[in-house]
């Protein structure tokens, strides 16, 4: 029994010197002379942890345009949409160095959801021009889908959204089979145009511009699944960056609308000013971007306040309409839609950098290639 007590100890420090890494000890350090000691085991049963912050903008922030895409060249595609024309502007040199004819009324320029080409949304001629990113022209190729007042694809790129303002419905199709209808859903509220869709894609909410409701459609089911009236002119959308709130421009209000779409109701309004109409996320997902066409300023909403905290004016006044920022956000651009101008703004100082004429109308204009991991279609929404 004494021999076992004595040897047992001995024979564990054998096991785990023979078993450890060799280490090399500086001369001076004495040497460890009592028993080992055996630890109990770590403790490995499984535990939650808090869920990590979700950034629905997560692949914006970088200010980097993936490659390929980043050997394009940047353009600016801006619709013109009385004069069926789009006009390409070089940002580097902030001069026009293109303009092509496209179909009747065209109002924006939405990206592919995998950003291989761009589509000029032509409601008069109820059609689609497909403009090559490499050429930045028209390749010739049309898509017939009717009256596509907006162009939208859902999250996960499996559906497109033609929004048919004209006849109070939105089409899903498939982009990836001769754009074939899927399921049409009607909007029972004349005006619908913009929307935004949940951090899962799993629903969508879209403005009713002339009737003052926001309406959510379940995009799996492709079905109405509510409505939250707000009263005004709701024009665009944007989810906030942490997926929780949507922020709705209110062009009859004046300011943004914040609606909580679980429980489907206005939690706050925030004063702008006349005629907030277009919304853009900062590149570093602080701040919203607010466009006040009728007094031809920019409001800057911080997200984490939900306040204005800053108002850009345009000088000698401006009808600012739809939004787009640069890859790295240091430049806010505009279109001027009763001004046939568009409107460079920087982010850095709120001060206008410079003007440029383009053509009568000019609405949905997106800047390309951009950021992101795919594009949500309008004029350039990406995640």
């Amino acid at each position: 029994m004494f021999t076992l007590v004595i040897v047992s100890p001995a024979g564990v420090v054998f096991a785990v010197v023979w078993t450890a890494p060799a280490v090399t000890q500086p001369a001076t350090v004495a040497t460890d002379t009592e028993p080992a000691r055996l630890l109990p085991a770590p403790d490995v049963q499984p535990v939650t942890l808090p869920a990590a912050p979700i950034n629905v903008y997560a692949n914006t922030m970088s200010g980097v345009v993936p490659c390929p895409l980043c050997e394009l060249p940047p353009r600016v595609y801006v619709p013109n949409s009385t004069g069926g024309t789009v006009d390409v502007i070089d940002p580097l040199t902030f001069k026009v160095i293109d303009h092509f004819a496209v179909g009747a009324i065209p109002h924006h320029i939405a990206p592919a959801w995998d950003m291989s080409a761009l589509y000029v949304d032509n409601e008069g001629s109820s059609n689609l021009t497909v403009i090559d990113v490499h050429t930045g022209r028209p390749s010739g190729l049309k898509v017939n889908i009717p009256f596509p007042y907006n162009l939208y694809f859902t999250p996960d790129g499996t559906k497109a959204i033609d929004v048919v303002e004209r006849l109070q419905r939105i089409e899903f199709r498939d982009p990836h089979d001769n754009w074939a209808l899927i399921k049409a859903v009607p909007i029972p509220w004349p005006g619908a145009d913009h929307l935004d869709f949940s951090a899962d894609g799993s629903y969508l909410m879209i403005s009713t511009e002339y009737s003052g409701v926001v309406a959510k459609v379940d995009t799996i089911n492709m079905k109405l699944a509510g409505y939250v009236r707000v009263g005004g002119l709701p024009i665009d959308v944007k989810l906030s960056p942490d997926g929780t709130l949507f922020y709705v421009s209110n062009q009859g209000r004046m300011g943004v609308s914040v609606i909580d779409p679980v429980a489907m109701k206005e939690i706050q309004f925030i004063p702008t000013g006349r005629g907030a109409h277009g919304l853009q996320v900062s590149r570093d997902t602080h701040l919203l971007y607010v466009s006040n066409r009728l007094e031809g300023t920019f409001s800057v909403i911080d997200f984490a306040t939900r306040r204005e905290v800053s108002k850009w004016p345009i000088p000698g006044g401006g009808s600012p309409d739809m939004l787009q920022l640069n890859p790295d956000g240091t430049q806010l651009w505009a279109s001027g839609r009763y001004n046939a101008t568009v409107y460079v703004m920087s982010t850095v100082t709120g001060l206008l950098i410079t003007k440029i004429r383009v053509g009568p109308e000019d609405h949905g204009l997106t800047y390309f290639p951009n950021v992101g991991l795919h594009s949500l279609g309008h004029n350039g929404v990406y995640r």
